[in-house]
């Protein structure tokens, strides 16, 4: 009979009993008490927007690392965030467009994971500026260098690439109704593609339109039911069309003032039609009705709680409230989820959260 050293059976009992305490961690960032509290607008007047919590490293996600774990492991350097530009949220986890490390990182809620999704040969990222998730978890990356938009399985694995060899830098991309949406800024224009094919179908605006329809600097996109939303960053204004391109309206315009835009990045909708605009020079995010009348604006310039640095990609969540829940105020129930990326600043990504009294005011 074969016996195992006792020094053997220790050290397996060791490895075992940190291995499950790591399985069994939850997300524990905890940059906001209940103490700090940062809410929009201030009071007296009724809070509308919470600043939950930040994420800028794996820390974040998974706590530092203890003496023990060094001990046993060595010591292990944390993942950091360091210009996150695009961002998609859902089935808990962020996917983050980091363009100085040509990456996107890959933030698991659930399993409170931190990963570095860096492809090689085909898929290699070279300028990654927006990202999007469909249904079966495929992976869509808008790179700016390379002209095209690349697509990985849920497991990060090569599937396709496609773009156009002139007048293309894709710079945002959205996933809807069997199209692949594709914000083109060096060709003024959304490019539409069948999802299955990857076939051009389309472009809008369409040549010679009038000078409202036509975009200047298409950056960002966001597609809803009806509508496409698209952030025109040359022309300080959100432009918006039905699914065929047709030019409807479009909210905003150039100057300083509340409802203006310097400029504007990332949009984002919430299910009842209002508007989220993040602005680079206001460094700081407005909303609007779906009539375009501005409601209120959060953020803002500075490195404390809350602010924004050089803000650019932004998302509304509403399935994952459950690992954001314990940094809302005890007296508000939480709607939705808003995530902000700054690519400067110590918080590089901003969770906010849609909250209402419970009482229902």
């Amino acid at each position: 009979m074969k016996i195992i050293p006792k020094i053997n059976i220790t050290v397996t009992a060791i490895l075992l009993l940190v291995i499950s305490f790591a399985s069994c961690r939850v997300f524990t960032s905890a940059k906001n008490t209940e103490s700090e509290k940062i809410i929009y607008p201030s009071p007296p007047d009724t809070a509308r927007i919470q600043f939950l919590t930040s994420i800028s490293s794996s820390e974040d996600i998974s706590g530092k690392q203890s003496k023990f774990k060094k001990f046993i492991f060595g010591e292990e350097k944390p993942l950091q965030i360091l210009k996150p530009f695009g961002v998609y949220f859902g089935e808990g986890k962020i996917y983050v467009c980091d363009i100085a490390l040509k990456a996107l990182e890959i933030i698991d809620l659930k399993n409170n994971k931190f990963d570095l999704f860096k492809p090689s040969g085909k898929g290699v990222l070279k300028l990654p500026l927006g990202c999007f998730v469909d249904g079966s978890g495929n992976i869509y990356v808008a790179d700016g260098n390379r002209r095209q938009i690349i697509i990985f399985d849920k497991n990060g694995k090569y599937i396709n690439a496609f773009g156009e060899t002139k007048n293309y830098k894709p710079t945002a991309v959205f996933v809807a109704d069997g199209k692949i949406w594709a914000a083109n800024v060096k060709n003024h224009a959304v490019h539409v593609y069948d999802k299955k094919t990857c076939k051009f179908l389309f472009k809008f605006p369409q040549a010679n339109v009038s000078k409202n329809a036509y975009l200047n600097q298409p950056v960002f996109l966001n597609v809803t039911e009806n509508e496409v939303f698209v952030s025109d960053f040359g022309d300080f204004k959100i432009k918006i069309y039905d699914k065929k391109g047709k030019y409807l309206r479009s909210v905003g315009t150039y100057g300083k003032l509340p409802g203006q835009f310097t400029r504007p990045k990332g949009i984002a909708t919430d299910k009842d039609g209002n508007l989220f605009v993040a602005d680079a020079a206001f460094e700081n995010v407005q909303m609007f009705n779906s009539k375009g009348k501005l409601l209120m604006h959060f953020g803002g310039p500075g490195g404390g709680k809350g602010n924004m640095s050089l803000p650019a990609g932004i998302f509304v969540n509403y399935d994952d409230l459950d690992y954001f829940e314990k940094f809302t105020d005890s007296d508000y129930n939480l709607k939705y989820l808003i995530i902000v990326t700054n690519q400067y600043g110590p918080e590089k990504l901003g969770i906010y959260g849609r909250i209402e009294l419970k009482n229902g005011k």
